[in-house]
């Protein structure tokens, strides 16, 4: 079975041309015991643009790093990589804000991942000192998500 796969650039052609017209990246057809896939990765686009003069913030807070603030007693960090949503739906008023007091067990914001909804709850009472993400914003496992005190 070590026979040389004859390429037939013909359906290599149309393959390609599949590829164009319907917008897909990748097709793999088989036939028998031979198989063919193409591929096209997304074409790399670079803007350059001038410097444009940035006004400094009046009363600019000095920020953690967020190793700095993964490392906080009080951190509530994210249990795996998914997207947070702080509030049940679009448009709702969020689980918790900064000044909120919170239970043990109450839900901080839910994390969304491979399209399961996880309530992400308080690893213990307090209140929320500040949110750390903002909503719809991917997160990764062990970033810190919000600082409880």
């Amino acid at each position: 079975m070590n026979q040389k796969f004859p390429l037939d650039e013909e359906a290599l052609r149309r393959l390609a041309s599949i590829l164009e017209d319907t917008g897909l990246t990748e097709i793999e057809v088989e036939a028998g015991d031979h198989r063919m896939r193409v591929a096209k990765t997304p074409a790399v686009t670079s803007a350059v643009s001038a410097p444009m003069p940035v006004a400094a913030p009046a009363a600019a807070q000095p920020t953690a790093a967020p190793s700095d603030l993964a490392e906080h007693e009080f951190a509530v960090t994210s249990p795996m990589v998914g997207t947070a949503y702080l509030a049940p739906e679009p448009g709702a008023k969020p689980f918790v804000q900064p000044g909120d007091s919170v239970s043990e067990g109450q839900t901080l914001m839910i994390i969304e991942a491979m399209k399961v909804m996880n309530a992400l709850p308080a690893p213990r009472a307090g209140r929320v000192v500040r949110v750390l993400v903002q909503d719809g914003e991917p997160v990764e496992f062990g970033e810190p998500l919000l600082i409880l005190e």
